[in-house]
């Protein structure tokens, strides 16, 4: 029986607490695709960085540290994530310390002009073989693949985005201070949309979709409406992914 497959790149970025992630891979499973998380990627540089114990205020350093760390993103949608140097970091990267450094890493210029590179080399690999990505981040249709065939800005009030950070904290028995979690969010949009290198900002051919009032089933559905409008979609015949 034929199954729709996403052939291309859909890029989905936006702020932290928009429901990129969970939105991006579920999108991606559902259409049998690849799927990157580019944010994973900064954390892992960040987890490298801080238990190389180098100053965050060291440029030089930091990109050293980057560019001789080994990291390894799995691109399955069913079973995504990270690892550093060999070993899984999924819990680590999601921890306070690498929240709080995220954003100095990622904003160095040779620290984003390493990782792009391998995340347009990973995108590479699967669209090189007809194969579709679902990729998501802050810059991903601006910067990573700017000839993304849909780009999508997810967005929310800062309030809904603080609430679902903490309540994904509490899911991961993270221990979670909403007051915390609003001011970090604050401080990340913050950070990220002034940084000089590739700030945080909506694509010109973007689709803004605000995901304040609405829950996970319907931003996938708007996902969907989007992907078929674009003419994304091919059938596929395969038994397995």
């Amino acid at each position: 029986m034929s199954q729709p497959e996403l052939n291309g790149i859909v890029a989905v970025d936006g702020p932290s607490g928009t429901g990129k992630s969970t939105t991006a891979r579920r999108l991606a499973g559902s259409l049998r695709a690849a799927y990157l998380d580019t944010g994973a990627m900064y954390r892992a540089a960040t987890s490298a960085v801080l238990r190389a114990g180098v100053s965050l205020e060291d440029p030089v350093e930091v990109a050293r540290v980057v560019r001789e760390s080994r990291v390894v993103m799995r691109m399955d949608p069913e079973l995504p994530g990270v690892s550093l140097d060999g070993g899984d970091i999924g819990e680590e990267i999601r921890g306070e310390a690498v929240t709080g450094a995220v954003s100095a890493v990622s904003a160095v210029p040779e620290v984003r002009e390493i990782l792009v590179a391998e995340q347009r080399r990973l995108i590479t690999t699967v669209t090189g073989s007809g194969g579709g990505v679902v990729v998501e981040g802050r810059d991903v249709g601006t910067v990573v693949v700017p000839e993304a065939a849909l780009k999508v800005y997810l967005t929310a009030s800062s309030d809904a985005r603080a609430q679902r950070r903490s309540t994904q904290d509490a899911a991961a028995g993270r221990a979670s201070d909403p007051q915390r979690v609003h001011a970090d969010v604050r401080r990340r949009d913050s950070l990220d949309s002034n940084r000089r290198v590739a700030p945080l900002r909506m694509a010109e051919d973007a689709v803004l979709v605000d995901t304040t009032e609405l829950n996970v089933e319907q931003v996938l559905g708007r996902l969907h409406e989007l992907v078929e409008g674009r003419g994304l979609l091919v059938a596929s015949e395969r038994t397995g992914k």
